[in-house]
């Protein structure tokens, strides 16, 4: 057996978060582990209450895990963080784009003074510099002059997004968490969105953690796919090989529901009740 020389840029091992609900504990994530390689691009899919939401809050220090590690290019990533230092050398670490891209922007500021205030942040100190450095930015997601000088809510929902990826790649982050970021789009801009990510990741290396309960997004981006269902994973294999041969009912559900050519909600209905009720939810 041969191993792979190239050093991981995360690793993630026995990853749990439980909360208790009404004196019930409830397992959120039990015994998560995997490892993304720099470049690389690993899709989490799963329905909501999979765990899969969880997993990225922890990954960028939103939640803390109850047991695991979780190491970025060798070093633990911190379970609390205090000081601008640390905070600061965290946000360098991992960053995150949401669902929703106001959940990133200030509302009263422009694109490009949003962008420029997370560089003086992150101590460039230079303006001239600065503002080289936010039309780069914007140039690198399709954004130009016009959207630097905009209001998040004078663009629409995939500049607002593309927006936020700049935000996101202005620190240099080494790993790129996106949680349902094209879910909320429509399919043209989906895909606009979907071919930036492959372009920003062949540029600059940067390894991306696709958060999504669509199986077909995650084909179009990631090389790998990691299943999980009520916080556990059910299978962890190459994106082309799991959907060609899906080993897991839960997993043949998941492909079965991506919309195609004749295909049929109701059917998907009916599968999913004929399958162990104690694993899947009505």
């Amino acid at each position: 057996m041969t191993t792979d020389p190239t050093p991981a840029l995360l690793e993630v091992s026995g990853l749990r978060k439980a909360y208790r609900t009404g004196g019930t504990e409830v397992v959120a994530v039990d015994d998560l582990s995997f490892t993304l390689r720099p470049g690389g691009a690993l899709g989490i899919v799963g329905e909501s209450g999979s765990g899969k939401t969880t997993t990225a809050r922890m990954l960028i220090g939103l939640e803390r895990p109850d047991a695991g590690r979780i190491l970025v290019q060798g070093r633990p990533l911190a379970d609390s963080v205090r000081g601008k230092t640390a905070r600061l050398a965290r946000a360098k670490a991992v960053q995150i784009v949401f669902q929703d891209p106001y959940l990133s922007l200030d509302a009263r500021m422009g694109i490009g003074a949003t962008i420029d205030g997370v560089l003086r942040l992150h101590g460039s100190r230079d303006p001239a510099a600065r503002a080289a450095r936010v039309r780069e930015l914007l140039a690198q997601v399709g954004l130009g002059d016009r959207e630097a000088a905009a209001l998040p809510r004078h663009l629409s929902g995939g500049q607002r997004q593309r927006a936020a990826i700049a935000r996101a790649l202005a620190v240099e982050p080494a790993v790129l968490v996106l949680d349902e970021a094209v879910s909320a789009l429509d399919v043209s801009v989906q895909a606009q969105v979907l071919n930036l990510l492959a372009d920003i990741r062949r540029d600059t290396g940067i390894g991306l953690v696709f958060v999504s309960h669509d199986l077909a997004v995650v084909r179009y981006v990631c090389d790998e796919a990691l299943v999980m269902y009520r916080g556990r994973t059910l299978e962890h294999r190459p994106v082309a090989e799991l959907l060609a041969e899906p080993r897991d009912p839960y997993t043949r559900l998941l492909l079965a529901s991506v919309p195609r050519p004749g295909w049929d909600p109701d059917s998907i209905s009916s599968r999913r009740r004929a399958l162990d009720p104690k694993r899947l939810p009505a």
